[in-house]
């Protein structure tokens, strides 16, 4: 894995000096059109220089995407994205976050499964509704890796924003424990009564997302309060970060609570406390910068990968349609998630479409979908759902990541005009 691992780290560099000289694309969107020639510019090779073709294939398949990114990459940047959020801001708008990462990712389960089911029927391609739903659950959340990568670039209203950063950096959490909940739903067919399933996934839902949450706020506790002693000794300090998002996540783990929404909390806690957007003292600037260049890193990692892993897939025709109707069936399904819970909000002004809208393009899928779509076995449809995740996300990311700033300026051309 390792290996692998500093091949594509060569690569993300590479790729991201090409897209600084001459694309000037966004770094992540760059990165993921050269990762995807660059297979196809192999797939090509395989007759005439099979040795360069066997050596890309194991490389992609050593790099074990699901692992790298769930149990490595996912920490660090979600701890780094929460570290520059503004709390006070998030806290603002906590009504509509909590239901956006929680109602909103159940409609969009629910509505993704339900048409999807009703596609396949269609097309004649045979998939359970069970495993219909899986699909809604694991495309549902945004990804905040995607989300946060993207709007850097899209200068969208601090308000608006701080929904989509919000409902990104939690979703992923909820959006995990609703795919275990389906897988757990599935196994009723395997000899678990109803009660005991529900009672499973009752049990599942405190654990990973309340103990995750409480867990967060011990470690960034526990993390402001060391890193605050040590007003001289930034190199330290930034060692303290680490260990906390390391050593942090992998017990996570061991404790059967969400690492991924323990590193938001945390990650929210010690930016907060520390003030590291104001880089005053020289613990704030070491860490502002080092956790910059961290993000940037796995950022360009992941986004390799995310191209390359069209490697691992074989469409055909079927494939082909399903996925594209699929994304018809994703924003619908988004669109309700965004409407319903919008419209039990108060708003200050009532241009509430165009803050639907947004909210709707905005929401992206990206790495933590596919790692769920990778470890589906066969008998849970696990093909057929990686295929159409896989065209999913593409789309999610090269049209709707290119296009959300064109779509702000056009439905907000005043710079200041409020949410």
């Amino acid at each position: 894995m390792f290996e692998s691992f500093s091949i594509i780290f060569t690569i993300a560099a590479f790729f991201s000096f090409i897209n600084y000289k001459w694309l000037k694309l966004p770094t992540t969107i760059g990165l993921m059109i050269l990762s995807i020639l660059l297979v196809l510019l192999i797939s090509v090779s395989k007759t005439t220089l099979p040795s360069v073709y066997n050596f890309f294939c194991d490389m992609v398949l050593n790099a074990d995407f699901k692992t790298l990114l769930l149990d490595v990459i996912l920490s660090f940047l979600l701890f780094a994205g929460a570290l520059h959020v503004n709390l006070s801001s998030l806290a603002k708008e906590k009504t509509s976050i909590i239901l956006f990462a929680t109602l909103g990712v159940l409609i969009s389960t629910s509505v993704v499964g339900g048409l999807l089911y009703f596609a396949t029927q269609l097309l004649n391609i045979s998939l359970p509704f069970i495993h219909a739903l899986l699909f809604g659950a694991l495309i549902s959340p945004t990804d905040p890796i995607a989300v946060m990568a993207i709007l850097k670039k899209a200068n969208i209203q601090e308000k608006l924003s701080i929904k989509i950063e919000g409902e990104s950096l939690f979703n992923d959490g909820i959006g995990v424990v609703v795919f275990t909940g389906i897988l757990l739903i599935a196994s009723v067919t395997s000899g678990h009564h109803t009660n005991e399933v529900v009672f499973e996934i009752g049990t599942l839902f405190l654990e990973e997302a309340v103990g995750g949450i409480l867990y967060g706020l011990l470690l960034g506790y526990l993390g402001y309060r060391c890193i605050h002693s040590l007003k001289n000794n930034p190199h330290l300090a930034v060692i303290i970060s680490l260990a906390i998002v390391l050593g942090g996540y992998t017990l996570a783990s061991k404790l059967g609570v969400s690492g991924p929404l323990a590193m938001v909390v945390a990650g929210l806690i010690i930016g907060n406390k520390i003030h590291v957007n104001i880089n005053t003292t020289e613990v704030q600037q070491a860490l502002t910068e080092f956790w910059g260049i961290l993000d940037e890193v796995f950022n360009g990692v992941l986004f390799v990968l995310m191209g390359l892993a069209a490697h691992l897939l074989s469409f055909n025709s079927s494939f082909m349609l399903l996925g594209i109707v699929t994304i018809g069936i994703v924003l619908i399904a988004r669109f309700s998630a965004v409407f319903l819970p919008y419209a039990l909000l108060k708003h200050e002004n009532e241009n509430q479409m165009k803050a639907i809208s947004i909210l709707t393009w905005g929401g992206l899928r990206g790495g933590i979908s596919l790692a769920l779509a990778l470890s589906l076995d066969e008998n849970l449809s696990g093909n057929l759902l990686l295929h159409i995740t896989y065209i999913v996300v593409v789309f999610s990311i090269l049209i709707q990541g290119l296009t959300i700033g064109k779509l702000v300026k056009k439905m907000y051309p005043k710079k200041h005009y409020k949410m």
